[in-house]
């Protein structure tokens, strides 16, 4: 079961709320203890987890077919009847707590932090991790899960997938039951302005002091997955880096030996996502790897050639066909088509659109979406040693971000 929203319709002052309560809601029902409820799913060799993502919260269950009544009737209990159990409330918040704090710590996630928040600006909530802060998950009480629960759980902003080897009759047949049980809201989901995006490039500099490594996050305001140029982007990145035979990968991890992996990617869902550059270089090699990325952003529509085009076209035609093996895959297609209104041949369509691109079209794509000279670039390292040499990026004093 997936239902739409999730940390987008977090209150700012309280987010972390639907992350919270996602965690909440498998630690028992109103009439069954945590241990209880446990139990019953093993008893059934089925796995039940619900999960607060950017922009909805999902209910994933693995089930024997023969077991598929019974443990629908355990989502359900989670679903309709939480327990709101104090403790394990207390038990789960400090575990988040916990974990945020350690974040602070983390080049990667400062880097992550950083970057978002100037992508989304401060009056965003996707300006904040979906597990909230410190400060803001301090502040949250289980009343405020309830008030959440009770706004934002309706049937009106959910859907159900399924895949396996189970009839569609049964199935519409147990869910008419949940209909009947389950009350309808009207859930209003909020609309953020987006900050004007860079007129020129600025480099963010987060001082870890003595760090060995540097992390770098490059990139700005990207697309949502529902605009029409979105599969296509990602399909124009492929060559730039999102494979491991990218120019970014080859250059910085093959040639130079900088890091373990570079990469790019366009990131959406029904608001607009990012376009990111990322790697984890060695803090000696923090200048050359910006100037690598920027020179390599600025080329690409002009060194992608016939031949990256057939490379890419047969590297994504060939893996579509492993990418629908597995049960879990399938569900993943079915959550895409209900997420973002898709048709059911949607992956037909877009196999056909990789088989009809032309170069002209890619380097339109590249020309149109990658700006190296207007993104942020976001670098968490030792500032005694790192920030004073990337003033010769050429995008002026890097500024010292807190």
């Amino acid at each position: 079961i997936i239902l739409k929203g999730g940390h987008y319709l977090d209150k700012i002052d309280k987010a972390g709320t639907a992350s919270l309560m996602a965690n909440l809601m498998t630690q028992g029902t109103k009439n069954k203890t945590p241990l209880e409820l446990e139990e019953a799913i093993d008893n059934l060799g089925a796995s039940i987890n619900v999960f607060a993502g950017a922009d909805g919260i999902s209910i994933s269950t693995n089930t024997l077919e023969r077991n598929y009544d019974a443990v629908l009737a355990l989502v359900e209990e989670i679903l309709l009847e939480p327990r709101w159990d104090e403790e394990e409330f207390a038990l789960a918040k400090t575990a988040i707590q916990n974990g945020l704090m350690r974040q602070k710590a983390n080049p990667n996630s400062l880097a992550s932090q950083a970057f978002n928040k100037l992508i989304y600006g401060d009056g965003h909530i996707l300006s904040i991790d979906r597990q909230g802060t410190v400060e803001s998950v301090s502040s949250i009480t289980i009343d405020d899960l309830k008030d959440y629960y009770n706004s934002n759980i309706s049937p009106s902003v959910a859907f159900f997938t399924v895949a396996g080897q189970i009839n569609q009759q049964k199935v519409m047949a147990s869910l008419s039951k949940l209909a009947e049980k389950w009350t309808e809201k009207e859930v209003v989901f909020p609309e953020y302005s987006l900050p004007e995006q860079p007129s020129e490039s600025k480099i963010y500099f987060i001082d870890v002091p003595g760090a060995k490594q540097s992390v770098i996050s490059i990139g700005n305001l990207g697309l949502a997955r529902t605009d029409p140029d979105y599969y296509l982007t990602t399909v124009m990145n492929y060559k730039l880096g999102g494979s491991f035979n990218s120019f970014i990968n080859t250059v910085l991890r093959e040639e130079k030996g900088f890091t373990y992996g570079a990469r790019s990617s366009f990131n959406g869902s029904f608001v607009p996502g990012t376009f990111i550059a990322s790697s984890s270089v060695r803090s000696t090699a923090t200048l050359e790897s910006v100037e690598i990325f920027k020179n390599l952003m600025e080329t690409y529509k002009d060194v992608v050639s016939d031949e990256d085009l057939r490379f890419t076209k047969d590297a994504l035609i060939k893996s579509n066909a492993r990418n629908f093996e597995t049960l879990w895959a399938l569900n993943g297609m079915l959550r895409d088509m209900g997420t973002y209104n898709l048709p059911a041949d949607y992956i037909r369509n877009e196999e056909n659109a990789v088989k009809n691109l032309t170069l002209e079209q890619l380097k339109e794509l590249a020309v149109k979406y990658i700006h190296p000279d207007k993104m942020y670039y976001v670098v968490v390292g030792d500032a005694e040693t790192q920030l004073k040499e990337l003033e010769k990026v050429g995008f002026g004093k890097p500024v010292l971000y807190q």
